[in-house]
């Protein structure tokens, strides 16, 4: 927000927590002043104010009012915040960096399980600081639809900030940048952060893929980071589910697509119902072609929180045709989203039998075995052996049980 020289940015009110609204004026004389109001002044007051001075010295302001509103933020969202508003009033190519976790500087696996993905508002710390908890396979700061177009500025310096900074106990780290092109813009604020896998909204083409690897590359050379980022297109309209063979071809990194079925459905001018008849040519078309290159299919989003039961009945045919996950927008949604994607424990005993069964028929020169009234090949084994692939993923099968 401008008025003349004073800029503010952050989030405040009764119901706002972990956060601090900030408003930064530029003096030309008089020193720092600083106004802090927070119900933790006496406690934490001297730090928080230790914070901005660190800061306001980086990006040598000399002098400036700051007013500023607590709520009970962390170190790594009032550097956020500050650094946000410091580039609205005064341009600068430095960034003030607090030191990076060691949790936060791992990869992730390729192959990895990504069954349920829990979407975070890229600008509301109050709801990543303890997103971890909730055992999610991956969390998603998301800068796209979560965040209004005035916030994304300051959105940025945050979500940056937590990549470095907030422990998520273990759990992949995901961004969503926003459409092609504004998503790369994002890139920069990213990318050198230990970032895991980038989902790309509204993915139409293979073109808007490989535009975004030439400006991760570029990136990761600048800032001298070579981690690996996995990338996942979301399929959301006609003309990206037509050239969805395109995409999922057009690079290595690419571990998987997820479905918009909102964006999907509005793109055809029809309602999403229950049944999803509407989709279905979309769903398997993205099903099929994920299978074909070997990588993961996401199911959209279910977007009735408080509706448990039909929440799992949508995760059982969702898994019936071939999904192998889901994002969720509740932490209550993570449960029942793993468990029923998730082998039973049937479907485990049946696939160790098929795998157990082959192994013993190819030891033996066969290249088919029969197992009851069965007819044991090569295609039946494959689909066991990704069920033992999911069940080991899952802490559902100890990964050497064939020796156990």
């Amino acid at each position: 927000m401008k008025k003349t020289n004073i800029y503010s940015v952050g989030n405040k009110g009764e119901r706002v927590r972990s956060d601090c609204f900030i408003t930064l004026e530029l003096k030309e004389q008089g020193g720092i002043k600083i106004n802090l109001v927070s119900k933790v002044k006496s406690i934490y007051g001297k730090h928080i104010e230790s914070i901005f001075f660190e800061i306001l010295a980086f990006f040598e302001i000399n002098h400036a009012v700051l007013d500023i509103e607590d709520s009970g933020a962390l170190d790594f969202v009032i550097a956020a915040r500050l650094e946000a508003v410091i580039k609205l009033v005064k341009p600068s190519d430095k960034e003030f960096l607090l030191n990076q976790i060691s949790q936060n500087k791992l990869p992730s696996l390729k192959k990895g399980p990504r069954v349920t993905r829990l979407y975070l508002p890229g600008n509301t710390p109050s709801l990543m600081i303890n997103s971890g908890i909730h055992k999610p396979d991956g969390v998603i700061l998301d800068l796209e639809d979560a965040v209004a177009f005035s916030k994304k500025h300051e959105a940025r310096f945050l979500v940056r900030n937590a990549l470095r900074n907030l422990d998520f106990l273990g759990v992949e780290r995901m961004v969503r940048i926003n459409q092609f092109p504004e998503g790369l813009k994002d890139l920069s604020f990213i990318v050198p952060h230990n970032v895991n896998l980038i989902l790309i909204p509204k993915c139409e083409s293979a073109r808007q893929i490989t535009t975004i690897i030439e400006h991760i590359e570029k990136i990761q050379k600048a800032s001298n980071s070579n981690h690996p980022i996995w990338l996942m297109p979301i399929i959301e309209s006609a003309k990206g589910i037509l050239n969805s063979v395109e995409i999922a071809k057009s690079s290595d990194l690419i571990i998987g697509m997820a479905i918009g079925l909102e964006d999907y459905t509005a793109d055809l001018g029809v309602k999403r119902t229950p049944l999803g008849m509407e989709s279905l040519f979309a769903r398997m078309q993205l099903i099929t072609t994920c299978k074909a290159f070997g990588i993961q299919p996401i199911d959209s989003v279910f977007s009735d929180v408080e509706d448990l039961d039909s929440l799992k009945e949508n995760v059982l045919a969702s898994k019936a045709i071939g999904f192998e996950g889901m994002g969720c927008i509740h932490p209550r949604q993570i449960e029942i989203i793993s468990a029923h994607f998730a082998p039973t424990e049937d479907e485990i005993e049946e696939a160790k039998t098929i795998v157990l069964a082959f192994n013993e028929a190819t030891k033996n020169g066969f290249g088919v075995v029969s197992l009851g009234t069965r007819m044991i090949d090569a295609p039946v084994v494959e689909k066991a052996k990704f069920i033992i692939e999911q069940a080991i993923a899952l802490d559902k099968l100890n990964k050497n049980w064939t020796s156990i």
